[in-house]
């Protein structure tokens, strides 16, 4: 009978422990995770959320306050959340997330940073007593729901698959460093041929280049060559007249040289004795 009596209590602390295991579960639960999947959930009630990493000291030293603080959000009539920066990148991306931890809260799509004290009691006191009202909202081109926020998301989350694919490259392919680096540029250098290829395309479906027939040569008018034509006679008369100047002209100068040819040839006749008497 002693060695079943022995048996009794370890029987008995374990049944006490796996009944008590689910009612530890339960009050982790509390906290709800939030993904890239789900995130949408924050724009509609009140919510405050904390963004977190493993690694992360401060963070880890807030876990116990936060835990404490999840146990009073039904009474409060607030959701607590949590984001592990780690696993969720894209939601790093579209909150901003400079510093670890980073908390904020929601209400109705409007989002907050609690910048006060991390404690449980200051939580509290900060839903109780609506101390939100007194921050202002982050701006609506700032928000995670804006097209800013989301394109800067996927830019997160594309850095996040290249850092894999970099790991997955060196640690299971065996692959250098630089190997990795020559297998990335490859990529770019196809993907921005590709996009700019696309980009063409695009624009000749939505604006068609149109064709321009050649203009036929346009042919003067009978008027048009009539008033040309004028000024060309004009211009010719002239030149006729300027033609007809000059040669009377030569022709009096011509003139004028003959009658001093016989003048000059009588001279010389009648000085032509004198001199040869002057010789003699």
């Amino acid at each position: 009978m002693a060695p079943s009596g022995s048996l009794a209590v370890p029987l008995a602390v374990l049944v006490l422990l796996l009944w008590g295991a689910p009612w530890t579960h339960g009050r982790r639960s509390n906290v709800r995770v939030i993904t890239d999947e789900n995130w949408r959930e924050l724009l509609e009630g009140d919510w405050m959320i904390e963004f977190y990493a493993p690694w992360c000291p401060a963070c880890q030293n807030l876990q116990p306050e936060w835990e404490s603080f999840a146990e009073w959000g039904e009474d409060l009539e607030v959701n607590i959340a949590k984001v592990d920066v780690t696993e969720q990148p894209g939601l790093s991306g579209r909150f901003i997330i400079t510093a670890l931890p980073t908390i904020y809260h929601c209400k109705d799509g409007e989002f907050r940073r609690y910048q006060g004290p991390r404690t449980k009691k200051d939580f509290i006191n900060f839903i109780s007593d609506k101390e939100w009202k007194s921050i202002e909202p982050v701006s609506s081109w700032f928000g995670p729901g804006s097209v800013l926020m989301s394109s800067m998301s996927a830019l997160f989350q594309l850095s996040m698959w290249i850092r894999t694919c970099h790991n997955y490259f060196i640690e299971d392919l065996g692959l250098p460093v630089w190997g990795s680096y020559t297998v990335f540029a490859l990529a770019t250098l196809f993907s921005g041929l590709l996009l700019g290829l696309c980009m063409i395309f695009v624009a000749d479906c939505l604006c068609p280049s149109k064709k321009r027939r050649p203009q036929p040569y346009p042919y003067p008018s009978k008027k048009l060559l009539s008033e040309s034509a004028q000024p060309l006679k004009k211009v010719e008369e002239e030149q006729e007249a300027d033609e007809e100047d000059v040669s009377e002209e030569e022709a009096g100068s011509k003139e004028g040289t003959n009658k001093d040819f016989p003048q000059n040839a009588i001279r010389q006749r009648s000085l032509g004795p004198t001199l040869a008497t002057d010789k003699s």
